[in-house]
């Protein structure tokens, strides 16, 4: 079977998986965060933190608890990682140095995961399971749960309610993330992926030395890495490792796994919001723009271009020979279609326009389908922008399923939509202003600066991958890519709670002759259009200097 042949099968096989989850996970999600009942072990819960499940919070209460959680999460890991010493399961590993640790700390509650460290060097099991794989569920479970509020604004009327947090951060994790990563990890063992609580195993050399090969629990982070779209991995090589990732079926279910919630949660919007269609006018937009990107990326690593690459036939440098250029492909553009940032080969090693792709992918602000979360309340942001320009062109007050679309709600749209450009385009260019840049770059010229374009678009749309070339431990980057975290994570978040605010006050408005329908193929139209318009605007100066000038050179 030729890798072509290999790659459109798996795609089609993904596809159809999508298309079997879709409805009753979404509708299953949509129950989970609609009902008034609680388990026993939810209620345990709250009795332990002092939580009154009842009670519903305003927006700035609800992330005040978002923003809190969060801080709470960042001293706790980072506390985990400089005690690590004397934590059991340590494996004799040093403790954390501060400017690592922070960094780390802030990554993985941002669900960013970028790592700038080995992992099998430098964390021991506790760390790794006690504290990031803890911090993969809440992580997600986080952004599931500013999702659903923002929706809640959208459909409530005459309130300045929008839910609880600690509930749905519980019947998040709990409900959703734990059952179906737990369901995952069983299957990526069976199909050999390591869960080990050894340090490693040794291996005779050729030579007659040994080497131990490192251990760890890869499944059971495996599966929510992938499934809360977090993308941190066990090991260095991230899934491009054989213990995390060793054939062509994990590759699928990881893929499955990064996509099935953001998938599935346009229908769990489309219920909230009581017209399915609606879900399905974000969804042909998200699959629009994720399949574009797939086809760039494919095809130009597909295309040879190069000595090397004419003569081996295609750009395989940095691909696993086990997936090839299709399954690298599919595999890159859902890591970074999401916030997902785990990679199965080197995006540093694509090619100009390959690379560019996965960047560009990220640069549309992560919403085919985007994380888990973050996904849906980004391509909401985007959809009342489009509202507010289609309004701006007809002279009518804009509105969004029955809601107006005035001053304040337009205004959190915009501060949440330039966060993430502000952010790359400011830390990239500061950066690339230091005398000791360069100096962390691999590479000069086009690519060099791709490297630096692409750190601070990874860290500020709380993706994680990287183009691997370019070294990041220095004070400045530790420091600064921390900062681009942050900012990327929770101004937005911030924003979108209050649009959500704004809109949960409105009372509904009736549809009338002039309302712009937004179940039809315009609507959707108009959506992809100005996702595209905004990305353009914004970065075609830097990609042009980038990856655009590599791939014409």
């Amino acid at each position: 079977m030729s890798d072509t042949t290999a790659g459109l099968l798996q795609a089609g096989l993904l596809l159809v998986a999508l298309a079997v989850v879709y409805r009753p996970l979404g509708d299953y999600m949509a129950r989970v965060f609609s009902t008034e009942k609680h388990t026993k072990a939810e209620r345990g819960l709250y009795r332990l933190f002092r939580v009154n499940p009842g009670s519903e919070q305003h927006w700035k209460t609800y992330a005040s608890a978002v923003i809190g959680f969060s801080f709470v999460s960042v001293v706790f890991l980072y506390l985990l990682q400089r005690l690590q010493a004397i934590l059991p399961w340590s494996l004799g590993k040093e403790p954390v140095s501060p400017a690592v640790a922070f960094n780390t700390a802030v990554s993985f509650v941002t669900n960013t995961n970028w790592q700038s460290y080995s992992p099998e060097a430098t964390m021991g099991h506790f760390v790794q399971m006690a504290g990031l794989t803890v911090q993969n569920f809440l992580s997600a479970a986080v952004g599931l749960s500013v999702a659903v509020a923002v929706v809640r604004g959208f459909v409530r009327a005459k309130t300045d309610r929008l839910g609880n947090f600690w509930v749905d951060l519980t019947r998040g994790t709990i409900r959703i993330l734990l059952p179906i990563a737990f369901v995952a990890a069983i299957a990526l063992i069976a199909l050999g992926v390591v869960q080990s609580l050894k340090s490693g195993v040794d291996v005779l050399n050729p030579d007659g030395s040994t080497s131990k090969i490192a251990l760890a629990p890869a499944a059971s982070q495996e599966a929510i890495k992938e499934l809360g779209t977090n993308g941190g991995g066990i090991f260095n090589a991230n899934s491009a490792h054989p213990f995390e990732n060793p054939n062509a079926w994990t590759n699928l279910i990881e893929i499955f796994l990064i996509l099935v919630i953001p998938v599935s949660l346009t229908r769990t919007f489309g219920k909230f919001v009581g017209n399915t269609k609606q879900g399905y006018v974000l969804l042909s937009v998200m699959a629009t723009l994720f399949t574009a990107m797939l086809t760039v990326t494919w095809l130009s690593e597909a295309h040879a271009s190069g000595p090397a690459s004419l003569a081996a036939g295609a750009n395989l440098e940095g691909k696993e020979q086990r997936f090839g250029i299709g399954l690298s492909s599919l595999f890159a553009t859902a890591t970074t279609g999401t916030s997902t940032g785990a990679v199965n080969g080197a995006h540093d090693s694509y090619s100009g326009l390959g690379g560019g792709g996965v960047l560009l992918n990220m640069l549309l602000g992560e919403i085919s389908p985007g994380g888990v979360g973050t996904g849906l309340y980004g391509i909401l942001v985007m959809a009342v922008i489009a509202m507010f320009l289609a309004g701006l062109m007809v002279g009518r007050t804009p509105e969004y399923l029955g809601k107006k679309l005035g001053k304040r709600e337009v205004t959190c749209a915009a501060v949440s939509m330039l966060a993430m450009p502000t952010v790359v385009l400011l830390g990239s260019g500061i950066a690339l202003m230091l005398a000791d840049t360069p100096d962390a770059m691999t590479n000069s010229g086009a690519h060099g600066l791709s490297e630096v374009l692409y750190a601070y678009a990874s860290t500020g749309n709380n993706n994680g991958s990287a183009f691997g070339g370019l070294t990041v431990t220095n004070d400045w980057f530790q420091s600064s890519l921390s900062v681009a975290m942050l900012l990327g994570r929770f101004i937005p978040i911030i924003a979108v709670l209050c649009l959500a605010g704004s809109l949960a006050s409105q009372r509904k408005v009736p549809e009338t002759a002039g309302t712009l329908p937004t179940t039809g193929p315009l609507f959707g139209t108009m959506l992809a259009g100005t996702i595209v318009l905004v990305a353009a605007l914004t970065f075609i100066p830097a990609l042009a200097l980038g990856p655009i000038a590599e791939a014409l050179a």
